[in-house]
């Protein structure tokens, strides 16, 4: 038997971090994961500078040897289903406001550097309690385990989450490298993504260059629309902003916005983070800020529960998320569509507010400062 004083399952973000800071605590910590690392990740991939100040990456050093694009301005519009899109507005700023990074990279990256112990390859498969420790696969053990696996995380099941019966997001995305041709030609730069918001603002559809990389995707709160949207979206790039045919299908992943999933986040010796635990941002749907901040909170709570793992001991967990990341509200559960459609087009006419109300608040998170494994408590 392996054992362990926590087992985190799912090395992503979320994992990977709340391992790193228990491990600059002096604390056992293994990781479990049925992929291999680097391995590709279905993802936008941009990341604020307070996430990097969190987790106290310097950019020069992370750059010298892995790709990260800054990021110092947004092109938005409004976008109907069919890819019609009306008048785009630049949104420039002084500053970097925003890095975009490739997900095999920088989850890779981050797991090597939180010093714990890696078993990759291999799921879950099963779980158990056993007294004061949690068996898995009858392999592993430790008196406290985290959940860290994504929407379909086997720890969240544990705790009684059904995905595929909860209010999800949808999106589709892929990430490719530009063929050569193309990368004079395509008028997506680095430095400015563009993001295009459903009429209904029930979704949006993102392009990233990150170098010679480009990512595409389009995530909305139902199913029923997607594919029709992400095929106008498409048609759109290719036609007005020089994007090539991507290489291939684009891959579908499902996530929950904080504040609209009902999940048990903690019980006697587990708890969840990051998708698992259903944090990602209700205006943006991103969740790498999310996770890794959960992932810390966590970190802090299990340090001073001093291996006393109880439900009581654990409880601060929830009250630290609710103090960061606030109740979830957003502007599609308080409207109906045909409001959210008035209000879109109010909106998209006064660039001053949609980048106060849309970028600086719900992808920047402006005002909010860092959190560092110190401060986490």
């Amino acid at each position: 038997m392996q054992h362990a004083e926590v087992l985190i399952i799912g090395g992503g973000p979320a994992g990977s971090s709340c391992a790193w800071a228990l491990r600059r605590a002096g604390i056992n910590v293994a990781v479990l994961d049925q992929a291999r690392f680097p391995r590709d990740k279905v993802c936008a991939g941009w990341i604020t500078p307070a996430v990097l100040e969190s987790l106290r990456i310097d950019v020069d050093d992370y750059a010298r040897e892995l790709g990260i694009q800054a990021i110092r301005g947004f092109r938005v519009g409004l976008m109907n289903a069919a890819g019609n899109i009306g008048k785009a507005v630049d949104i420039r700023y002084h500053a970097t406001v925003s890095y975009g990074i490739r997900r095999s990279e920088f989850d890779d990256y981050l797991l090597r550097r939180s010093g714990a112990r890696l078993y990759s390859g291999e799921p879950a498969r099963s779980l158990r309690r056993e007294g004061r420790e949690w068996r898995i696969n009858d392999i592993y053990a430790a008196p406290m385990l985290v959940g860290a696996g994504g929407h379909a995380c086997p720890v969240a099941r544990l705790l009684g989450a059904h995905p595929g019966r909860e209010p999800a997001v949808v999106a589709k995305e892929i990430e490719f490298l530009l063929p050569e041709a193309a990368r004079a030609t395509c008028k997506i730069y680095g430095q400015r993504p563009e993001l295009y918001f459903c009429r209904d603002l029930a979704g949006y559809g993102w392009c990233i260059r990150k170098g010679d990389y480009l990512n595409i995707g389009l995530g909305r709160d139902d199913r029923w629309e997607l594919t029709k949207h992400v095929e106008g979206f498409l048609a759109y790039l290719r036609r007005e902003r020089g994007v090539p045919q991507p290489p291939g299908h684009l891959n579908g992943h499902a996530y929950l916005l904080h504040g609209r999933g009902h999940r048990n986040l903690l019980d006697e010796g587990v708890l969840l983070i990051g998708d698992a635990a259903g944090l990602a941002s209700p205006q943006s749907g991103e969740g790498i800020r999310a996770g890794i901040e959960s992932g810390l909170l966590a970190a802090q709570t299990i340090i001073e529960a001093r291996g006393e793992y109880s439900r009581q001991r654990l409880q601060p967990y929830l009250d630290r998320l609710q103090d960061r990341l606030g109740r979830g509200n957003s502007l599609n559960d308080a409207l109906p569509i045909w409001a959210r459609i008035v209000f879109a087009r109010a909106l998209f006419r006064l660039p001053r507010l949609v980048r106060q109300m849309v970028l600086d608040k719900g992808f920047l998170h402006s005002g909010q400062p860092a959190l560092t494994a110190m401060q986490a408590g």
